[in-house]
């Protein structure tokens, strides 16, 4: 909604663009609020990311879904959008495909593992193969000088109350995510 995960996700793009052979493509999902809900939340205008369907995601030879944390879990506009992914689950056209998980969070409590946790299960049911960072960032998944968001499971900034914008270490640690998944999927097409 105030385009933190949208920040992550094009230095994630970033990333996986700097992958020999690797095409990255950045899509956002259908929003689900009114205008008038937006109105009264000061949602700023949605940026000019295509919005995604649910068959172009049997396209891609790997994904990494980006979402904000709501109540410890991913935000309800990408749930819906998964909830319409059932063609896919029922003919298993995800099945062997890499993904990988970032989120945006309002605090240091707001749920950044839970999010990533509970995330994992929509990827199971579709067959895909979960791509965790684990700590191959390095000395960067052990600040503690500074507040920093992202986890083993991905990539994360915290948002505070919107006026928190994602720190350097924290779009380094997104590029290496995308990078990184890139690789891997780019391995994994070449071994088919």
């Amino acid at each position: 909604m105030y385009g933190h995960v949208e920040k992550l996700a094009e230095e994630i793009k970033k990333g996986a663009a700097s992958v020999e052979g690797v095409e990255a493509k950045l899509w956002q999902v259908p929003e689900t609020l009114s205008e008038e809900v937006l109105g009264k939340m000061s949602a700023p205008s949605k940026s000019d990311v295509p919005v995604i369907t649910p068959a172009e995601l049997a396209e891609a030879d790997g994904l990494i879904f980006g979402f904000p944390t709501r109540f410890g879990m991913m935000a309800a506009q990408f749930k819906a959008f998964l909830d319409a992914t059932g063609g896919l689950w029922r003919t298993q056209s995800l099945a062997g495909k890499p993904a990988g998980i970032f989120y945006s969070t309002g605090s240091q409590g707001g749920g950044q593992e839970t999010t990533a946790l509970t995330a994992i299960t929509q990827l199971a049911h579709h067959g895909m193969i979960f791509v965790p960072i684990g700590y191959t960032f390095g000395a960067g998944m052990f600040e503690m000088e500074k507040v920093k968001g992202g986890s083993p499971y991905g990539a994360g900034t915290y948002a505070g109350d919107g006026s928190r914008q994602p720190s350097e270490l924290e779009l380094a640690q997104a590029f290496h995510q995308g990078k990184y998944i890139a690789g891997i999927a780019k391995k994994l097409k070449g071994a088919a």
